[in-house]
């Protein structure tokens, strides 16, 4: 089975040209594509929220079980329609395992806790975590995918892992040593200063400074992270009830983002360039499947 959306995408696009002014038509079908490139972490999303309102503690199914069942649920039916590919699979399933180990260690030093049972919760983190990490995978393969990206001109890749992996193990050293986030921040300005994440939302190619583009992603996931607070679903450690995730939060997921963009690129490059594309080469179609 193959789930098709181009001709949807043609139709929804042509109905808001026909109807809105072009920059007003072009924002909507910017969040509308980018709702679709989000679609995994959005129903998981819904799903902790829908769960909150109505799960019971008497339910012979733990709430945290569930939610474990829906995310592989989803995952295959994903994979099965096509949504996803199976080499983005490669890349959300490594991602899922660098942020479970995440879990257990900042779950063990107190950064947060999981405070409902659950059968599917091993070291006092619940299975269904590792997916929330996988949903920022699944978003980066597939917003690529979905707004035919483009990232030029490039650093040198070398160095891109080299800060991936340092900003990766600032996470668990900073613990122990010095945290050192305010050099990686201006490390990411520095090497990606230059790059611009090319999309093209229809016909017309648009570009942002790819630190910018980061910063707003990390925003939305931060929102995100209230959300799962708001319900209890996992509390930080000295967060009073009703507090919004401290702001420290919007910048380690800043430079989380770089680790999960790099993890893709360790599985496809295609997008990556070393100068300004070419657009009269790139075939024009619709990106929306």
């Amino acid at each position: 089975m193959t789930l098709n959306t181009r001709s949807l995408e043609r139709r929804m696009g042509d109905w808001a040209r026909a109807r809105l002014p072009f920059a007003l038509a072009e924002f909507v079908m910017f969040v509308l594509k980018q709702g679709w490139a989000c679609l995994f972490g959005g129903l998981l999303l819904a799903a902790i929220i829908g769960t909150k309102l109505i799960w019971q503690p008497d339910w012979p199914l733990h709430r945290y079980d569930f939610l474990f069942l829906f995310a592989v649920a989803t995952q295959a039916v994903f994979l099965w329609t096509k949504l996803e590919t199976w080499e983005e699979a490669r890349v959300i399933l490594l991602f899922h395992l660098t942020g479970t180990a995440m879990e257990w260690f900042k779950v063990h030093a107190g950064s947060w806790s999981y405070p409902e049972p659950g059968i599917f919760k091993l070291m006092g983190v619940p299975l269904f975590s590792g997916f929330m990490y996988a949903a920022v995978g699944s978003y980066i393969a597939r917003v690529i995918r979905v707004f035919d990206m483009r990232f030029a001109p490039y650093p040198s890749f070398p160095l891109t892992v080299l800060l991936a992996v340092a900003i990766y193990v600032n996470f668990f050293a900073h613990h122990f040593l010095p945290d050192i986030r305010i050099g990686l921040f201006l490390a990411t300005v520095v090497l990606y200063a230059r790059t611009r994440v090319w999309f093209r939302i229809h016909d017309r190619h648009w570009w942002m400074p790819m630190p910018l583009a980061a910063l707003l992603s990390a925003t939305a996931l931060w929102l995100a992270e209230n959300v799962g607070t708001a319900t209890g679903t996992w509390i930080y450690s000295g967060q009073l009830s009703g507090q919004i995730v401290s702001f420290a939060k919007l910048g380690s997921w800043y430079l989380l983002l770089y680790v999960a963009f790099v993890t893709v690129t360790l599985v496809t490059r295609s997008a990556l360039g070393s100068r300004v594309p070419d657009f009269t080469e790139i075939p024009a179609r619709p990106a929306l499947r």
